[in-house]
């Protein structure tokens, strides 16, 4: 009885957790108010402090942090070595800048509040260490962890976890210890030093040298579990590691992935692992939120909440200061600061072990753990009024950028990207002088490696289009992936310019008749050519002669033209009997079954049926095609 009573109340709680994660994350996204802050508000309604279904939140909270482990991983199969090796600078220089600042800025904090250097320094290093799940989730869902911006905040937070042993260090070297052990406990976090470098270079070791073996190995015996089990061990066990080192399990699991990244099990590795990685990451989010201790709060609500505000308000204070020293833009710099602005998960370990040597008591450790928590909540709050506040349009640097300006090549070219690019080539290679602008300051400049000059301008502005010599050009280009905007560009050309010939690139059928509507002269869908020529290769593969092949790629052609120009008048459900399904064709048959058999009036009547009856077809009659 005992034991089915336990098992039951872990049922009760499997079901709570479930049931809060999937009422309270809707909510929170359809608010725009982003899935953590759901995750968070959920873990404090069912945990000690709310409805008291879970009382050791800290117990859920170890396994949850696996959710963390295995994010990092993924991330880690996103960037190959060299792509790492490039970051070097900013890891380590821009992540050290940014944690050296914000230290020191607040202890002095610490300091002004009247608590000692030991306790300052503690309480302020730990608020440093942002939370590396939060802050990669948001990155996530912004799409921004590819991006430039994106990877400098990832640099920062690869530092901060490589951060924490010489922390742990600096806790150790000002704890009030007898001055006969001082000796002792140097040794020994040098030891602890050595120990992490070496955990560092085993784990490289293994994974340059072991882990494609291995998965080869592996993939010969054809059994999915087996790949899937071995992928969480690689991200499991590199975890583990780096933590005996005396290092973050998310950084042995980011290692992993980095050395993974270019093995020919990446996509199947990232494939097994992102389903655990998802539920495990909500699951980390709601155990912080049951960690709140609301009796804490209450009884020190004063002090929470002044360090809270104050805390956050000067650590980003001070990434804003680094990231306007090396020369981000006013808006990345406001993205980063309010993005990093809280502390992370790595805190309730260093105040841990402050605890444990005697510079900060237990009701100390309680209180800073109760901030970084209200930080960590406060965070996509934060970020929710920043894009109330900041216009949407994004800040642009147009430093090394050239912005359009009295252009007058033949052929007007307006967005370069993969379509443009490739649009260009032969017009650059018969000598025709081409004008490329753009609006993405980022491709503009990666173009220039390439051997490019793209102007800076926005081909929807009519200033813009005259000082690029629209006007002028015997040929416009439209090449840019957002159809409204192609539309709105086209319509503005043939409204000023109406004798330029404009040739469009349509995203798909509804776009390429809104450009025949505002006047295009030429349109092509961006997928149409690259589909027919990828059909064709198709047939050739299967044994289907080339000539046969091209012949019915071009009826395809055919009828894609014919349902094209019925769509211009009957709008885009019209032509549908012009495409060729895969389902079977519906044969007409008669309601009632005829009462008497057919009967032939001729002899070749006669045959017919004789056929039919045999099993076969009848013949088709003199002068008339049989059916395809």
């Amino acid at each position: 009885m005992a034991a089915e009573a336990a098992t039951a109340e872990n049922v009760v709680q499997a079901v709570a957790l479930l049931g809060a994660a999937v009422i309270a994350v809707p909510i929170f996204r359809r608010l725009g108010l982003g899935s953590i802050l759901g995750y968070l508000s959920a873990g404090l309604v069912i945990g000690p402090f709310g409805l008291g279904i879970f009382s050791d939140p800290a117990a859920i909270l170890h396994v949850a942090e696996l959710g963390v482990v295995m994010f990092l991983f993924i991330i880690g199969l996103e960037m190959r070595p060299s792509r790492l090796w490039s970051l070097r600078g900013e890891i380590f220089f821009l992540g050290a800048l940014q944690v050296g600042v914000c230290s020191a800025l607040l202890t002095c904090l610490g300091l002004l509040g009247g608590f000692s250097v030991a306790q300052s320094f503690v309480a302020g290093a730990g608020f440093v260490l942002t939370s590396t799940a939060i802050v990669m989730q948001l990155l996530e869902e912004r799409g921004d962890i590819s991006a430039p911006k994106g990877q400098k905040i990832v640099s920062i937070l690869l530092f901060e976890d490589l951060a924490i042993v010489p922390l742990l260090a600096a806790v150790a070297f000002l704890a009030p210890i007898p001055a006969s052990a001082e000796e002792t406990g140097l040794l020994a976090r040098l030891a602890a030093v050595g120990i992490g470098v070496g955990a560092i270079v085993g784990l490289v070791v293994a994974g340059r040298y072991l882990l494609n073996p291995l998965f080869r190995l592996l993939a010969d015996s054809h059994a999915r579990e087996v790949m899937t089990a071995a992928a969480l061990l690689v991200v499991l066990g590199s975890a583990l590691v780096l933590q005996l080192g005396g290092l973050s399990m998310a950084m042995g699991a980011f290692l992993a992935g980095v050395l993974l990244s270019e093995s020919t099990f990446r996509h199947q590795l990232e494939a097994d692992v992102e389903p655990f990685r998802g539920i495990l990451l909500g699951l980390f989010f709601m155990a912080v939120g049951m960690s709140l201790d609301l009796g804490v709060v209450a009884a020190s609500w004063r002090l929470v909440l002044v360090y809270v505000l104050a805390y956050m308000a000067v650590k980003a204070i001070g990434i804003y200061l680094v990231a306007r020293l090396l020369r981000s833009s006013h808006r990345e710099a406001v993205e980063r600061a309010v993005l990093m602005a809280q502390g992370g998960e790595f805190a309730f370990v260093l105040y841990s072990s402050a605890m444990a040597v005697g510079i900060i008591d237990g009701q100390a450790n309680a209180v800073l753990t109760a901030i970084i928590i209200i930080s960590m909540v406060l965070t996509p709050l934060a970020i929710f009024m920043l894009r109330r506040i900041m216009p949407e349009q994004e800040e642009v640097s147009l430093e090394g950028v050239d912005v359009v300006e009295e252009l007058n090549g033949s052929v007007l070219v307006i967005g370069f990207g993969r379509f443009g690019q490739i649009a260009s080539q032969p017009l650059l290679l018969r000598g025709v002088e081409v004008s490329i602008i753009d609006n993405d300051v980022e491709m503009i400049q990666a173009a220039a490696t390439f051997g490019f000059k793209v102007y800076y301008g926005d081909g929807t502005r009519l200033d813009i289009l005259h000082a690029a010599g629209a006007g002028r050009a015997r040929a416009v280009l439209v090449c840019v992936d957002k159809g409204d905007v192609a539309v709105r560009i086209t319509e503005l050309i043939k409204t000023h310019y109406p004798l330029v010939p404009v040739l469009v690139r349509a995203y798909d059928r509804g776009v390429a008749l809104a450009l025949l509507g505002a006047g295009a002269d030429y349109q092509l869908r961006e997928t149409l050519e690259s589909a027919l020529a990828f059909g064709q290769k198709t047939l050739e593969t299967l044994g289907i002669e080339s000539q046969e092949a091209a012949e019915l790629i071009e009826d395809v052609r055919r009828r894609d033209e014919a349902r094209f120009e019925a769509q211009i008048t009957g709008g885009l459900q019209a032509g549908r009997g012009f495409m060729k399904g895969n389902m079977p064709e519906p044969v007409p048959t008669p309601l009632l079954p005829p009462r008497k058999a057919g009967k032939a009036m001729n002899e070749e009547a006669a045959a017919a049926l004789d056929k039919v009856a045999a099993g076969g077809e009848p013949a088709p009659e003199a002068g008339k095609p049989s059916s395809p």
